[in-house]
């Protein structure tokens, strides 16, 4: 009987309730369409760094991580590679030999890091070999053949065929270098690793540097893929931390990137922070419109209590009837910004001139939003929340006066 009555109350005012119902539908839309895009930003980089550049997990010499030196390479493997191949967590994973050094051409010179990787494992690793935006990807045949990002080539007049000269200091502390040519042109969505990078054979550098060993095993794991695979990332490192030699050192992405774990959190702690702004703007204009309603009915609300209605009553239809505003605003909202982040996902939002600035941190061009069923469940019970609080005041007003003051109001 409350319920039917609420409703119908709720609708005296068609325009009035049509407003505040408007104004919270496009409110959450605002505020959902902030979330998911926050939400994508991270998943892109987080998803970009884990595909492109940390992997899951690596491993390297305890020595490498503080201070990268050619002679800090891995020295048992054999036993690490063995832990590997035997781990049913483990996906896939390739080595690498890492150098700091530099890369000439004609036009210019460059620090960067030499990246000697066995090509037919990486091909299936990284997506570096179907990102090649000129050339071909690494095999077998030429002699030193090297891949450079896009940026490099264009700082240093480089095309397919161009040669380049690659130097660094070998283990035992001399220069020395070759000539390179270049076999392909990549592109990657961090311009902080195309700035750094170059990637040959690891036979070639190993070859040059006259040393056979590896410094980085890159991981995969089994399981959830981007922010979701820390669990499983965890559970890894700490199996592999155990099995291993104390000067190895075994760390995972959020490790490696500590700014991605920290952005997770940011963004959580950004989210809640502007569904709380929006809750309490909301919640004012759902008092403000229940006391307008509320004192408009004051010689109604007299005559209930004057004829024998229990105020706990008259309390539970004024709540009802805020708690039916806030939750039909709530849902509606939802609904359309469901609707609104399905299209986003599929048409994606181009960053334009954005994307340059953004691509520092391994943000794609194109950002597609990403809401959680989660987050949308908070959102209603928040709002849910916020109503019921909301209610309180004006339910109390009415309640203070007597049948007989209420009887004799003339608003």
């Amino acid at each position: 009987m409350l319920i039917k009555l609420a409703w119908r109350n709720l609708w005296r005012n068609k325009l009035r309730t049509s407003i505040m119902s408007g104004a919270m539908v496009f409110g959450l839309m605002g505020v959902v369409a902030m979330m998911g895009f926050s939400n994508g930003m991270t998943d892109s980089m987080i998803n970009n760094a884990i595909s492109w550049q940390t992997s899951h997990a690596q491993i390297h010499n305890r020595a490498f991580n503080i201070n990268p030196d050619i002679n800090d390479f891995i020295h048992s493997p054999q036993l690490i590679e063995q832990h590997l191949d035997n781990n049913k967590d483990v996906q896939r994973w390739v080595s690498r030999f890492l150098v700091d050094g530099m890369i000439a051409s004609a036009r210019s010179t460059r620090g960067v890091r030499i990246n000697g990787i066995d090509h037919e494992k990486e091909r299936a690793f990284t997506p570096i070999a179907e990102h090649l935006v000129e050339g071909s990807w690494l095999d077998s045949t030429g002699r030193n053949p090297i891949l450079v990002s896009s940026k490099t080539a264009q700082r240093l007049k480089l095309r397919i065929g161009s040669k380049v000269v690659i130097t660094f200091t070998n283990p035992q502390g001399e220069v020395t270098g070759a000539a390179f040519r270049v076999r392909g042109i990549f592109k990657t969505p961090s311009t902080a690793y195309d700035d750094g990078n170059v990637l040959v054979r690891k036979k070639d550098i190993q070859a040059l540097s006259q040393l056979e060993q590896v410094h980085e095993y890159a991981i995969f794991t089994q399981g959830a893929s981007g922010a979701a695979s820390e669990v499983f990332v965890r559970q890894l490192v700490a199996q592999l931390t155990n099995q291993l030699d104390d000067d190895i050192d075994v760390r995972g992405w959020y490790q490696i990137q500590p700014l991605l774990a920290t952005m997770i959190s940011t963004m959580q702690t950004s989210n809640q922070i502007m569904l709380t702004v929006f809750v309490i703007a909301m919640a004012f204009g759902i008092v403000n419109i229940m006391l307008m309603s509320v004192f408009e009915r004051t010689q109604e609300f007299g005559v209930l209590m004057a004829v024998g209605m229990q105020k706990h009553k008259i309390f539970g239809l004024i709540l009802l009837e805020t708690l039916m505003l806030g939750v039909l605003g709530a849902l509606l909202g939802i609904l359309g910004s469901m609707l609104m982040i399905k299209i986003m996902q599929i048409t994606g939002l181009p960053l334009g001139s954005m994307a340059e600035g953004l691509g520092a941190y391994g943000v794609d061009t194109v950002l597609y939003p990403k809401v959680t069923n989660g987050e949308y469940v908070m959102v209603l019970m928040t709002v849910f929340t916020a109503s019921l609080f909301a209610a309180l005041y004006p339910a109390r007003q009415i309640l203070k006066q007597r049948p007989v003051d209420a009887l004799a109001d003339k608003h």
